[in-house]
């Protein structure tokens, strides 16, 4: 894959990678969006459409769309920045990479299971909500997972539970899913109940979400889980997410954790999880 940086974002056709699309991106240049509602225009197979960011089911079915705009023209760090701090607490606790069964929540087209493969992690399960990120997956990272399933963690059957804990998971990895709707804090406290005591938890969340003001409820239910002592935070990390598409950066913060036993909202004052 190649992008043409002398102009607005086009990506030429890989010779190696016939599948891979001739498109190009231009990013509003009079406009100033929320992070929520940024979006762009694609030109591709000759026709020129708006796409949100946040629209991961149409950015998936364009091959490449989604490393031209958001790691190519904006500079995406997160799968790096969230996996090299994973593997750093790993190599000071002496544990091998290779002993973790990861489930990769909101796992997208593989990238993030891509930077878990690249730290030495060869089992990993990847969950996401749409169908058009496993497609994108299994396209552009074939073999890559163990396992990937399409489902709404949060509202999964007892069936799906099932097959799920019998994959045996140790780690969980969710990057740049939180917040925005995409994983709300019923989602992470589901996906949370599949690992097993003495796990390692490792995501990142926007600088802005870990305020007292942040209206998400991850601040809230974060701090209640290291007060009940349920989750133990590692060390966290601040750096640019990316730039916005004005060329502001987003700033975030990785978090490595291990998990002691699982969160009863219940025995807690719960924020809101659908907030």
């Amino acid at each position: 894959m190649s992008a043409d940086r002398g102009g607005p974002g086009a990506l030429a056709p890989d010779d190696d990678n016939p599948a891979v699309a001739d498109v190009e991106v231009r990013l509003p240049s009079d406009v100033s969006l929320d992070q929520d509602q940024e979006w762009c225009e694609v030109r591709w197979n000759g026709t020129t459409e708006r796409v949100r960011f946040h629209d991961y089911d149409r950015i998936f079915s364009i091959p490449g769309l989604y490393e031209l705009l958001f790691y190519d023209m904006l500079g995406c760090t997160s799968p790096e920045v969230v996996t090299t701090l994973l593997g750093e607490e790993l190599d000071s606790e002496g544990v091998d990479p290779a002993a973790l069964a990861v489930l990769d929540l909101g796992a997208g087209n593989g990238m993030v299971g891509e930077e878990l493969a690249r730290i030495g992690i060869e089992w990993i399960t990847g969950v996401d909500l749409i169908e058009e990120a496993r497609e994108a997956a299994e396209r552009d990272r074939p073999d890559l997972y163990h396992d990937y399933f399409v489902l709404d963690i949060a509202a999964m059957s007892p069936e799906m539970r099932n097959q799920l804990e019998q994959q045996g998971f140790n780690c969980l990895a969710i990057v740049a899913a939180l917040g925005f709707g995409d994983i709300p804090t019923a989602a992470f406290l589901a996906a949370y109940g599949l690992i097993a005591p003495g796990g390692w938890i490792a995501f990142n969340i926007k600088k802005d979400f870990l305020d007292g003001a942040d209206g998400t409820g991850f601040s809230g239910l974060l701090r209640l889980m290291l007060e009940d002592g349920a989750m133990e935070e590692l060390t966290r990390r601040g750096y640019r997410h990316r730039l916005s598409s004005k060329g502001q950066g987003l700033e975030y913060v990785a978090i490595v954790a291990r998990k002691h036993r699982d969160f009863d909202p219940e025995r807690t004052s719960l924020p809101d999880p659908a907030s």
